[in-house]
């Protein structure tokens, strides 16, 4: 996000330490901003985001969650950009690439001039550094990697090699064509990180960022804050136009709205959509909305009894009113979910016939499968609102009770969110709440990347395998014809639906709000954006 703090603070701080003292507006003062009714009508130049759970990591290769994106998104830069509110292809730190005819060769040229918030030079090096890195890690290191077929010491792993031609020429050499390179090559994990600050700090490097981007890191208060200041050395000229961003945790939806209300906040995601009238109400404050490209789900640890029994979970798939729940918690901002991927994606399969709600069905399910009198099971359930599910307690609640209904006791559980993450990726769970916001609008990054084999241990947290699935997720990854790639992933949805390793719940619109003074912020259907452009009217 973003990072800055200039001098002309040393006047407004004697202000700002009066009004710490008797405003309610604590936060304002507290964190820097200039209140315009006490510093003569100048703007306020710190943006404070207000979220429901903090980042698990700032280096955005190690993590797979989007708190961590959405901070690290404005301190690293990729090779490549998605378009503002979309995810085409645009320069970012190649300003131009080449792909050969074959499309096993890809050749950048880079930005010229750019440096790293340390001082270092940004170049070709840099980039064969982060790429030789990850690669020669693994999935417990670096679990996003796996976008590119796995790991260096992986038969499917997709580049053969990263080479400096010059200082700022790098070249990509693939043993096989992947499609969506160029967009993978877009996604926030793929940050370039400086190669000096890589070695200082080790392991530490997650707590000490050093990237490109707008805003450079300052301050992390675990579970509290994260603050950024603006890179007055930015490569983008007369950018970032915010001096400083800080990503203040709040866990309780109705309290970030509060926050905002009272204007110690600038921006809130996780809108309760019941909440979305009052805001509109309020003429100092506006909706946004993200554009939507995301699922909400249910997912079973199939390799646990009896989620390895797939009449289990087609039975509990049927036991779900999924009406019900948008009903109850969307306000009509989500569509129910059918497939693992929205209908927003090329490849989208609506041929696929929805489980009914049908709980006479589903005992009848449960019996064949040797369950007739049910079982008890644990429903492990979000502890932080997200954009595909705002309010995941209340949803366990309705869940845990639909289930009841064909003889399945739930018990909800939860913890903190970085437990949470970590037990799901090792397979803790019976079952479990989560979604995905996709990261490059291609269908390979829902399917191949939640449920392949290739992707245990990273973001396949259902430990689901299908070997015929296998290989037609890679034959889309290899095909270049669009067309013949939509067709492979609509047989790919049939078999997941067939299989049923999720309960796919719902397709977002998820809700922000801020304040009426806030202008040029572009939510990105990914999640993730960053704030360069932000400023106050």
């Amino acid at each position: 996000m973003k990072k800055t703090m200039k001098l002309l603070f040393i006047s407004f701080l004697a202000i700002s330490m009066f009004l710490v003292g008797c405003s309610s507006k604590t936060s304002n003062n507290a964190d820097g901003k200039k209140d315009p009714a006490s510093s003569g009508g100048s703007k306020k130049d710190t943006l404070v985001f207000a979220r429901g759970g903090d980042s698990t990591s700032l280096d955005p290769i190690t993590t797979t969650e989007g708190e961590s994106f959405k901070v690290t998104q404005n301190i690293f830069e990729t090779l490549l950009e998605y378009g503002p509110q979309d995810t085409t292809i645009h320069p970012g730190l190649a300003k131009s690439w080449e792909v050969s005819p074959d499309g096993l060769t890809y050749t950048f040229k880079l930005q010229e001039g750019v440096k790293f918030q340390d001082g270092t030079d940004f170049n070709a090096d840099a980039v064969v550094f982060n790429f030789d890195r990850w690669m020669n890690g693994d999935a417990d290191k670096f679990p996003y990697y796996t976008m590119f077929g796995g790991f260096k010491k992986d038969k499917g792993h997709v580049i053969k090699e990263v080479k400096a031609v010059d200082a700022n020429t790098v070249k990509f050499v693939l043993k096989r064509p992947q499609a969506p390179f160029l967009k993978n090559l877009a996604m926030s994990p793929f940050g370039i990180a400086s190669p000096t600050a890589v070695k200082k700090y080790g392991a530490d490097f997650r707590k000490n960022p050093v990237g490109t981007g707008p805003f450079k890191f300052v301050e992390w208060k675990q579970n509290d804050s994260i603050t950024l200041e603006k890179n007055p050395d930015y490569w983008k000229k007369g950018l970032p136009k915010l001096n400083k961003v800080i990503f203040r945790v709040i866990p309780e939806n109705t309290a970030r709205l509060n926050a905002l209300t009272n204007g110690e906040v600038d921006i809130m995601d996780g809108l309760n959509n019941s909440d979305e009238a009052t805001v509109k109400s309020n003429a100092n404050l506006q909706i946004v909305e993200r554009p939507s490209m995301n699922v909400g789900y249910i997912g079973f640890t199939v390799n646990r009894k009896p989620f390895d029994n797939k009449l289990v979970r087609q039975a509990l798939n049927m036991a779900v009113d999924k009406k019900a729940i948008i009903d109850a918690f969307y306000g009509g901002k989500a569509v129910e979910a059918k497939n693992t991927m929205p209908p927003s994606v090329e490849g989208y399969n609506d041929a696929v016939q929805a489980y009914p709600y049908d709980l006479e069905q589903a005992k009848k399910l449960l019996a064949k499968a040797g369950y007739a009198k049910g079982f008890t099971m644990d429903l492990w359930a979000m502890p932080v609102a997200r954009p595909y599910m705002p309010e995941a307690q209340k949803v366990a609640e309705v869940i845990q009770e639909s289930f009841s209904k064909i003889g399945v006791k739930a018990n909800i559980k939860s913890e903190d969110w970085a437990t949470y993450l970590a037990d799901a990726t090792k397979g803790k769970f019976d079952a479990y709440m989560l979604g995905w916001t996709g990261d490059n609008g291609d269908a390979d990054n829902f399917l191949y990347t939640l449920l392949d084999k290739d992707s245990i241990g990273a973001n396949n947290y259902s430990f689901y395998r299908n070997d015929k699935l296998h290989d037609i997720l890679i034959k889309g990854q290899t095909e270049p014809d669009q067309k013949k790639r939509n067709d492979l992933y609509k047989q790919a949805q049939e078999i997941i639906h067939d299989d049923a390793p999720w309960i796919p719940l719902v397709h977002s619109t998820p809700l922000l709000a801020a304040g009426k003074d806030v202008a040029g912020y572009l939510p990105h259907p990914t999640g993730s954006e960053p704030l360069t452009n932000v400023y106050f009217k």
